[in-house]
């Protein structure tokens, strides 16, 4: 890369790695960076890149091309999300974005679950070194899919003998009673979600396997009450429903090499307004103590579809004006 006036930048890509890749499919890519970037001008000839602009809006431009090139350049293949993700980094002088997506977790069949923001990687970090992990945010954040993705690694890599999944047994408006059959034909819809995960991951032979031992159980979090669990990685997903006493028993079966990830939405209690939620106690009980972190999700951590951060947006907006009101 050479500099060739103040408002000139070239970006040379080794001639091993297909401009296609770090351009995008009719430069898709290429005109995320240009949209990003409006005062700036970029050509492509060959294996070089022209940037033309703002000396400063230049030189982001030019690093977020060198932020993908280092994906490309892992393996990786870049999709729009992750360009525009990379982009809004650099706008924010986030340093190195392109670590934040380098780093996985292996999980099996060859497959690697990487964060995809900021917040994530914080959030996976902060599970890596802590004993007891609270992560907080809206749905579609992958508070519980990356739990579970480290849980998985635990587990095969033997620091772990066993995964514990549980959460509450209660949802928006229904019980357990209007549902049929008996109690783990009634609960099983609500740990649905943990099987899911599962399975994309392991693969449904595997998952089965490890259910049939017992190294992995998933139940409900009333199954708890009276243990203590050692040697295992424990994952209570949607904790806004657990009230303050469940809370307090979840936490207390904490055991020897065990490391328990809490995650919830605090947004989204499903619980009669007189109970309270746990999770939300949970926040204003614990401070400073060792081994116990809280990492917070937004909106910009979504991983689905774009337009569902607008909704989370659009409903916490209206919270606040009714709340004004």
């Amino acid at each position: 890369m050479t500099q060739a006036s103040l408002n000139e930048v070239k970006l040379r890509v080794p001639g091993e790695y297909d401009m296609l890749a770090l351009l995008g499919e009719h430069d898709t890519f290429l005109r995320i960076i240009e949209t990003a970037f409006p005062t700036t001008q970029i050509v492509a000839r060959g294996n070089e890149l022209t940037i033309n602009g703002d000396p400063d809006t230049a030189r982001q431009a030019r690093t977020a091309f060198e932020e993908l090139l280092v994906l490309v350049q892992e393996g990786q293949q870049l999709d729009e999300n992750q360009v525009r993700r990379v982009v809004d980094m650099v706008r924010s002088d986030v340093p190195a974005p392109s670590g934040i997506f380098t780093e996985g977790v292996p999980v099996g069949r060859g497959k690697i679950i990487r964060a995809k923001s900021l917040n994530q990687k914080r959030y996976l970090d902060a599970i890596r070194k802590g004993t007891l992990v609270f992560g907080i945010g809206p749905a579609g954040t992958g508070k519980t899919y990356l739990a579970m993705a480290l849980a998985v690694e635990a587990l095969t890599t033997g620091a772990v003998s066993r995964i514990i999944l549980t959460r509450p047994a209660v949802e928006a408006g229904e019980r357990l009673g209007f549902l049929p059959g008996d109690l783990a034909a009634k609960v099983d819809p609500y740990l649905r979600p943990l099987y899911d995960a599962l399975y994309d991951m392991l693969g449904p032979d595997e998952t089965r396997r490890l259910l049939e031992r017992g190294t992995i159980e998933i139940a409900p979090l009333a199954y708890m009450r009276g243990r203590t669990l050692n040697d295992a990685f424990v994952v209570l997903d949607e904790a806004q429903n657990t009230s303050p006493e469940q809370m307090k028993m979840f936490l207390t079966r904490l055991g020897f090499n065990t490391k328990m990830v809490v995650t919830g939405d605090v947004t989204q209690v499903d619980l009669p307004a007189a109970q309270g939620s746990g999770l939300r106690q949970v926040r204003k009980v614990f401070h400073n103590i060792p081994g116990v972190a809280f990492v917070e999700l937004t909106s910009e951590d979504v991983v689905r579809h774009r337009i569902v951060a607008s909704i989370i947006d659009a409903y916490r907006l209206f919270e606040e004006e009714k709340q004004g009101e």
